[in-house]
């Protein structure tokens, strides 16, 4: 992500790489069997009529991630990856079949780039992590270990079950939720108390659990990286001030199996600690849609709900409706393409969500 671009080099860049994409998942040599028969059946053909990135909106529906769990994933391996084996990265889900996608080497891509936007110093080099939070089946588990690797440390890992959490909620559990999530509270109190850990990996939630049995600052903590839709400008406040005492540095991402990770521009003053978050384009990009006419872009400063658009060589997801919904906000010096402030679950204001521990 270079601040060095423009708006309208970004937009370029964009459409260029639009076609490169469109063209290696469309094609019989690259393609993947799950888009080639999708464009058979649709009857017309991508490589000739997705010209920009604008196209993806006038030609491409919404897609239903509903097949991410009735395909086979091996339907969604591209050719050229047919003779190397994948990862199965997992994503969302309480219950019942859980949504799939495969992957290779795109959470090393999005996480180095990551690291090379906050530089050397941010999170020390050559320092060891820990990351409090799923491992398993998700990607995250082994795109904070890159991370950790790639900056020159090693990671230590307390695992967690967020389904568990949340359908403990679900039920009522509350009591049950909350020994839950002491037991995790507690592995990483003592792994933090008996290795040298500067750098770590957790969520807004279990953070502040965290900061609740000891001082994170006098503990050698230097920068933290937290995942999280919701963090209201009071929240970010509380966690920048209280939790981490102003004296740790502080990256929120928002990110998922599908997109891979949106970085959070610098907080400035003028933000009232309200993050904008921008994704990795040109390998994935987000609009702010009107939730009841998807196809309209809702204007600068207003809620909308989320759209993902992923296209790697490895995974080409277009216009899948995220369940977050976020205000759009305009390019900035370090990311020239819409960001995306104030994330938070989908009609939060308007029914009930679990977010368990996030």
């Amino acid at each position: 992500m270079s601040s060095s671009l423009t708006v309208p080099s970004a937009q370029k860049a964009l459409d260029a790489w639009t076609r490169k994409m469109i063209a290696w998942h469309f094609s019989p040599a690259t393609g993947c069997d799950y888009w080639l028969k999708w464009a058979k059946q649709a009857g017309w053909n991508p490589i000739k009529e997705i010209t920009c990135f604008a196209d993806i909106a006038n030609k491409f529906p919404h897609f239903d991630d509903e097949v991410l769990r009735q395909e086979q994933p091996e339907r969604f391996v591209p050719k050229a990856y047919a003779k190397r084996p994948y990862n199965i990265f997992e994503t969302g889900g309480t219950t019942g079949m859980p949504k799939q996608r495969v992957g290779w080497d795109d959470y090393k891509t999005d996480y180095e780039e990551f690291s090379d936007h906050y530089g050397p110093k941010f999170f020390p080099m050559g320092t060891n992590w820990l990351m409090v939070g799923p491992t398993g089946p998700r990607r995250l588990r082994l795109a904070i270990e890159h991370l950790a690797n790639y900056r020159g440390g090693s990671c230590y890992f307390v695992d967690l079950d967020p389904r568990w959490v949340k359908r403990l909620i679900g039920m009522g559990e509350m009591a049950m939720a909350r020994k839950y999530q002491e037991h995790v509270i507690d592995q990483a109190a003592t792994i933090i108390r008996h290795r040298n850990i500067q750098c770590m990996f957790t969520t807004p939630r279990l953070l502040e659990n965290l900061a609740e049995r000891m001082s994170l600052v006098k503990a050698g903590i230097k920068g933290v990286f937290a995942g999280g839709t919701t963090m209201t400008p009071q929240y970010v406040r509380f966690v920048v001030e209280e939790v981490l005492e102003g004296k740790i540095n502080f990256a929120p991402t928002y990110g998922n199996t599908l997109m891979g990770l949106a970085i959070s521009r610098k907080l400035k003053r003028e933000d009232n600690y309200s993050i904008t978050y921008y994704a990795p384009q040109p390998r994935a990009a987000l609009r702010v849609v009107n939730p009841d006419k998807p196809s309209e872009v809702v204007p600068y400063g207003e809620y909308g709900r989320v759209e993902l658009t992923t296209m790697t060589k490895e995974f080409f997801v277009p216009r899948f409706l995220e369940r977050d919904e976020a205000i759009r906000r305009p390019p900035c010096d370090e990311f020239p393409w819409d960001g995306v402030g104030d994330v938070r679950p989908f009609q939060s204001l308007t029914k009930t969500i679990i977010e368990g521990v996030y």
